[in-house]
């Protein structure tokens, strides 16, 4: 990602919890919503697209779910991995 990427990355909300640190990220360029999962226990991480943004907070509280939905394994899942959030689950 450069630098103007992350200039204009805001995070939207964030929670930790036993290691693993959940964000939900808005992109202003180019208007994207994902949410970043990392599990500094593990080492593992992975993020997921939103495309509904009725869905956004779905995701973020429950962003595991969304990735087996998809096939994920988060356990070998490294930094470049994207899943997108379907319109419905």
């Amino acid at each position: 990602m450069n630098v103007t990427a992350l200039t204009q990355t805001r995070e939207l909300d964030s929670r930790v919890n036993d290691g693993i640190h959940v964000q939900l990220l808005w992109c202003q360029r180019d208007d994207r919503l994902w949410v970043s999962v990392t599990d500094n226990k593990q080492g593992d991480r992975f993020r997921v697209d939103v495309r509904d943004r009725a869905r956004a907070l779905d995701v973020f509280h429950h962003p595991f779910g969304y990735a087996a939905h998809h096939g994920v394994d988060t356990r070998l899942a490294g930094p470049d991995l994207t899943v997108t959030a379907p319109r419905a689950l």
